[in-house]
């Protein structure tokens, strides 16, 4: 099996001409999945979600070792490059679930974007489940796997997960070819096929709003293609 090979991984720094100028590595950073940032202009916050606490070990079988990590960095603007320089890092999220997955390589929490309340929400694949975890840009201690937004419904293992201009939770199955919209409350209000390859579940997965916020961009590996949904 491929992930009996998995490492820890690493976060690779690019400046704007998509050359390497900075890696981040260890110190929580273990097998990252997905991340987002927010943009301060002279600081920035990246979140961090990974897979790989005590997965491997396990051999296939779930173990609640999945984290999210928030990394904390400053960024001179009077430097050529602009190099970030890191401040400190806190795991803000555990017990995510996390297996070993011949078809992905790995299975645990995945998508993670931040709400306007601060709220960040993640996408945990195998609970089949949106988590919340509240306070996430000033919280000193983990809130473990967050409040429960919403489970099950139309949620079919959510993968790619972002939040939509209105502050709802846009996430993307990989059991099935939907993406589905859930209010901050937990009710899942929209449901819309966006798979069009009919390869099945597994082929949706980035999701990101597009610079003008009125669309979503999404990847499908099914067909190898990155899409735009308004």
């Amino acid at each position: 099996m491929v992930s009996a090979t998995a490492r820890a991984g690493c976060l690779i720094v690019l400046d704007s001409s998509g050359k390497p100028v900075e890696t981040f590595a260890g110190n929580g950073i273990n097998g990252a999945w997905d991340m987002t940032a927010l943009d301060l202009g002279n600081a920035a916050v990246l979140f961090v979600s990974n897979v790989l606490n005590g997965t491997v070990a396990a051999n296939g079988k779930m173990v609640d070792g999945g984290t999210v990590l928030r990394i904390l960095l400053a960024i001179d603007n009077s430097q050529p490059a602009n190099i970030p320089r890191e401040i400190n890092r806190t795991i803000i999220g555990t017990g995510f679930g996390e297996r070993t997955d011949p078809a992905a390589l790995v299975t645990g929490p995945t998508g993670v974007a931040l709400g306007p309340d601060g709220t960040l929400y993640v996408a945990d694949t195998l609970a089949n489940r949106i988590g919340a975890i509240p306070d996430a840009l000033f919280r000193v201690t983990s809130a473990g796997n967050g409040a429960t937004v919403s489970r099950a419904g139309a949620l079919n293992q959510p993968l790619g997960l972002a939040v939509a201009p209105n502050g709802d939770i846009l996430t993307v199955n990989a059991g099935d070819g939907n993406m589905v919209e859930t209010r901050p409350g937990g009710e899942q209000v929209t449901v819309k096929n966006v798979d069009t390859t009919g390869t099945g579940g597994g082929t949706l997965f980035g999701l990101a709003l597009t610079p003008s916020r009125d669309g979503v961009y999404f990847v499908n590996d099914g067909n190898n293609t990155l899409n735009l949904l308004h």
